[in-house]
């Protein structure tokens, strides 16, 4: 039997992940007989499978990282943090939930094993944004990580940690680097890369999109459904294969912003793409500038993870996931 602790369980992909595992009612090889979620609101419990049990507080304050892992889960997923857009905006906010939290929740798993031989798979969800410029066209799995925000710090040093924590055994962790996820439901967020899903959403609902860059830009995208599956798989896969090199880029697609309206005109035609009004942020430009546009993800791809095939793929899989969500 296992246990599964998702921090962060009441975000986008804390749900889905909660879903998925809900219905599978597998994990790490073994039957789920429990599933605790844990984020600063309370979480929705999945339908069906292991029972969730809802926590709420701040990983941050003194005892909440001791108190979850007190409950010694097999699995934990740590998904936590603030977005890059508000990251930057509140510098000691920034490194308060996305540095401190994290570390405190690996000194708490370190604590454990001390005591009693504790070992979780520890599952961190990091970011490209560990990149930075310069960059080449397409970047490979052995590029140096050179973050130029605040945000991609914060993830850079939490790989660091994990990768450290795990050679020396308290925990067997796996850092994964996701894409940029879209299309996300729900409202734009304070994610500088929260356009991208936007110029999407926003029209497929006969709703206005601001778009604040060219578009000529271009990024590495995934969907929701990609993104869980790759939570999943991480916490299923062997992690010997990976010998040292803890942390790892996930399969995405490379796509320009024009391509992403081109394939939603495909879509919902030029009344959709209508709503798109181009306001150019400074800000966000400065940010966004700095991020990686394609990967090699031969090594992901080799351990197992497999993405999306397409930006029309991408939007199809939101809108079937849309129709079912309104069933």
């Amino acid at each position: 039997m296992t246990t599964c602790l998702i921090i962060g369980g009441a975000g986008m992909l804390g749900q889905g992940l909660a879903r998925s595992l809900a219905k599978g009612g597998r994990l790490k090889g073994a039957p789920l007989s429990r599933l605790a979620l844990y984020d600063v609101v309370p979480a929705a419990p999945p339908q069906g499978g292991a029972p969730a049990e809802i926590s709420t507080g701040d990983l941050g304050a003194p005892g909440e990282a001791e108190r979850l892992v007190a409950a010694r889960p097999d699995v934990i997923y740590h998904l936590a943090a603030i977005v890059s857009g508000e990251a930057e905006r509140d510098f000691d906010k920034g490194y308060r939930i996305n540095l401190d939290g994290t570390r405190l929740l690996f000194e708490a798993i370190r604590a454990e094993h001390q005591r009693s031989g504790y070992c979780p798979r520890v599952v961190f969800t990091s970011s490209l944004a560990v990149f930075g410029t310069p960059l080449p066209e397409v970047i490979g799995d052995d590029h140096v990580v050179t973050p130029l925000s605040s945000y991609g710090t914060q993830k850079a040093i939490g790989e660091l940690l994990l990768a450290d924590y795990s050679r020396r055994g308290f925990f067997d962790g796996i850092g994964l680097r996701l894409p940029t996820i879209v299309i996300r439901p729900g409202k734009p967020n304070a994610a500088a890369s929260s356009f991208f899903s936007s110029i999407l959403r926003e029209p497929l609902a006969g709703k206005e999109a601001v778009l604040p860059v060219g578009t000529e830009v271009c990024h590495w995208l995934a969907s929701p459904r990609a993104a869980v599956g790759y939570l999943v798989h991480a916490g299923d896969i062997d992690t010997a294969a990976m010998g040292g090199r803890r942390n790892i880029t996930l399969p995405g697609v490379s796509v320009t912003v024009g391509e992403q309206i081109e394939a939603l005109r495909k879509v919902a035609g030029e009344e959709a793409v209508a709503l798109i009004r181009h306001q150019p942020d400074p800000a966000i430009e400065a940010i966004i500038s700095t991020w990686p546009k394609a990967f090699d993800t031969r090594r992901a791809l080799d351990l197992g993870f497999a993405g999306d095939a397409s930006i029309e793929a991408i939007i199809t899989a939101y809108l079937e996931d849309q129709a079912e969500a309104r069933a």
